[in-house]
């Protein structure tokens, strides 16, 4: 529930109890002891109706600029609570907020624009560093920071409550923040590489935290889905959304942070890889929160400005927003589509060439797979494989075997790259066999004591 309190001018008094009572709010007047003359107006609604009750008494006269105070109300007793809930209140019946609650969560997760930015670049920064450094906390820390929760997803939200300024707000946001993520990412990485803290030979590929984001991966793919769900559902039931601001951020800024390492150290395969997981992620983080509003209840009503045959310059430019995003989701699904099906079948290949005989005693330790950029820099697909033996057979044919398992089973040629973890083992032995006897103490702690051993071993 809300309290508004509203001051009503002599003149207006009467319009304003008409229109409250053919509203069927309730309400009480005191008279108000202030420089003007007139009456305080104290009416409880519905969280989420109170946009409606005010624009009432503001078509009824009601100054706008009249003093008007809304606060939470904790306990109130008014009869008919329900019905103006379901006569006033836009949004999902019984679960979620209303339309009027989930736009302003919304609203007060993204900061002014100053202060977005400057955390957009501050997290890249942060983010580059725990990329070069290869730590995983460092990068968490950057993600703690980002502040695009609230950019990415208002978006859904404005689309599921009409409100079409958010959506351009919040498409607009994100592109800035990206562009300027990304470039803080190539400024850190060039400051690094002058300064000569990190050398600027370094094959930034090989690091463990750049290459596990420059290619999409059903992983990741699932991360990006479980954020857009998890924000949406934070937004619609009041839940703190700052746990799911980090799986948010967790999606796009150490992909931002790659692509400016990839473009400062030349590496356009990183660049591409990076710039095609950011894409995936931002689109399914959209989509995926659209449809939780929509499954949550909440009205939709994309094209609805469409209707009626006018156009107005906001609703073009709101269409042309909706339908580059369309653009680009259906071209993101179809290249992640294609590359998780030839990352599926390479992974099958690999298992069905070490399983036979001859490669049994090796141990797979992972597969990496280059990103395809559709020949924008090469047409060669690259998979590196990590084996893992214990002995001393060199395995030479092990590459030319995969190559061509790969090659059959996607149907696309490929360079294949074969890393040998060569280790020893020692089998353990029961404490019989290593104490020569049944007694299984071997040793003591306490220097000039005898030695407590197992019978036979003394010699």
């Amino acid at each position: 529930m809300r309290l508004v309190q509203v001051f009503v001018p002599g003149d207006d008094r009467d319009a304003v109890r008409e229109t409250l009572s053919e509203m069927g709010v309730e309400f009480v007047f005191t008279e108000a002891n202030g420089h003007r003359e007139g009456t305080l107006a104290s009416i409880p609604v519905p969280t989420g109706a109170v946009d409606t009750v005010l624009g009432r008494l503001h078509e009824a006269g009601l100054p706008r600029d009249t003093y008007t105070v809304v606060t939470d109300v904790d306990r109130a007793t008014v009869q008919n609570v329900d019905t103006l809930t379901d006569r006033y209140v836009e949004g999902p019946r019984g679960r979620g907020a209303s339309n009027a609650e989930i736009r302003e969560r919304a609203a007060d997760l993204t900061p002014d624009t100053a202060t977005y930015l400057a955390f957009a670049l501050t997290s890249a920064v942060v983010a580059v560093g725990g990329l070069l450094l290869d730590s995983a906390i460092v990068i968490v820390g950057a993600m703690v920071i980002a502040p695009f929760a609230g950019s990415t997803l208002s978006a859904s939200v404005g689309a599921v409550t009409s409100d079409r300024e958010m959506v351009v707000d919040s498409a607009t946001s994100q592109i800035t923040g990206l562009v300027v993520a990304y470039v803080g990412g190539v400024a850190m990485s060039r400051f690094l590489q002058w300064s000569g803290f990190v050398p600027s030979t370094l094959d930034v590929g090989n690091i463990g935290q750049v290459g596990a984001f420059v290619t999409p991966n059903l992983l990741a793919l699932a991360i990006a889905i479980s954020a857009g769900l998890a924000g949406a559902l934070a937004l619609a039931t009041d839940l703190p959304v700052s746990i799911a601001g980090v799986a948010v951020a967790a999606a796009i800024v150490p992909a931002a942070a790659v692509a400016g390492i990839g473009t400062a150290w030349g590496e356009p395969l990183i660049v591409a890889g990076a710039t095609v997981l950011l894409l995936m992620n931002i689109v399914f983080i959209n989509l995926t929160a659209y449809l939780a509003f929509v499954a949550l209840g909440y009205r939709t009503s994309v094209f609805r400005g469409l209707r009626g045959g006018t156009v107005s310059l906001r609703t073009g430019g709101y269409a042309v927003i909706v339908l580059l995003f369309l653009v680009v989701a259906g071209g993101t699904v179809a290249g992640t589509y294609q590359h998780l099906v030839f990352e599926q079948r390479a992974n099958d290949a690999i298992q069905t060439v070490l399983a036979e005989e001859q490669y049994r005693s090796l141990e797979l330790e992972g597969v990496e797979t280059e990103y395809n950029d559709a020949g924008a820099f090469s047409d060669e697909i690259a998979v590196t494989v990590t084996v893992g033996r214990t002995t001393d057979r060199e395995h030479e044919r092990l590459a030319m075997a995969l190559r061509a398992a790969i090659d059959d089973r996607t149907g696309r040629p490929v360079r294949v790259d074969v890393r040998f973890v060569d280790y020893q083992r020692a089998p353990a032995q029961d404490a019989g066999a290593r104490s020569g006897g049944w007694w299984p103490f071997t040793w003591w702690p306490f220097d000039g004591w005898p030695l407590l051993t197992a019978p036979g071993s003394l010699a």
